[in-house]
């Protein structure tokens, strides 16, 4: 599989750096093997996330959801695959690990077809572990990493809870209420408890030490924290538009975390 300009694995890595910057950066700062791996899995997201959005028509997005399960019913049989430049490489990547997570991260995305708001925290946790956490666990496993699964969904659903929360603005301006409870304190408190079970958690460099190799695909986990931090102290920064790091502070966390 080639990074050569016009072959999968760089149209991956395009549809990445364009839809995903933040995972793009953390998969960038990977080794080439695990890049190999991340880049599909991360384009695959970029595309299952986009499904809702691309049409006003709830059928047609559901069409393009199902496209995707089909997708990985084929990668998860191992056999037949279709001709795609996302699918092929994706395939390969995954490669005898078991995809019943991604198919339940393709399935969480039918909630964004819903304009009302999740019914309660819980509900939101859900997706969050859906769409995001799975998709981390099957990077690990795919980068063939035994994995403490709790910890990594700690870290995967502050990560996810604070893109959730800067997506926020955005979200309302497509005519969804995306939070179950949009008032600041309940926003600082959502906030916060994602950022006790980090606490509770090992920490992320030592996940990330732990896993060797693997441990690159939870640099993408790097902002979650400061930006949650940063949520619980001024909460109105989220419907501002305003829950964002600097540039410095953003490499710094990638670097360090």
């Amino acid at each position: 599989m080639s990074w050569e300009e016009g072959g999968d694995l760089y149209a991956c890595a395009q549809i990445v750096e364009r839809g995903d910057p933040e995972r793009f950066v953390a998969a960038m700062a990977a080794p080439l093997a695990a890049r190999a791996v991340l880049m599909p899995l991360y384009a695959f997201n970029v595309e299952v996330s986009r499904a809702p959005w691309v049409t006003q028509e709830p059928m047609i997005a559901q069409m393009r959801l199902q496209w995707w399960r089909d997708a990985l019913e084929e990668i998860g049989s191992g056999g037949f695959t279709r001709r795609h430049e996302v699918v092929t490489p994706l395939a390969q990547a995954l490669a005898g690990v078991d995809v019943s997570g991604l198919q339940k991260a393709v399935e969480a995305r039918e909630a964004d077809l819903e304009r009302a708001p999740f019914g309660n925290e819980a509900a939101l946790m859900d997706y969050l572990d859906a769409t995001a956490g799975h998709l981390a666990l099957a990077a690990l496993s795919a980068l063939g990493a035994r994995v403490d699964e709790a910890a990594v969904l700690a870290h995967a659903r502050a990560a996810a809870l604070a893109r959730y929360l800067q997506a926020v603005p955005e979200l309302e301006a497509r005519g969804k209420l995306p939070l179950p409870d949009g008032r600041a304190e309940a926003i600082a408190s959502l906030a916060r408890a994602r950022l006790e079970e980090v606490r509770d958690a090992p920490s992320l460099r030592a996940l990330r030490r732990a896993h060797g190799l693997a441990g690159a695909a939870l640099r993408e986990f790097a902002q979650g924290k400061p930006l949650l931090a940063l949520a619980a102290r001024d909460p109105a920064s989220v419907g501002e538009g305003r829950l964002t790091l600097s540039e410095f502070s953003r490499r710094w966390h990638l670097l360090t975390s």
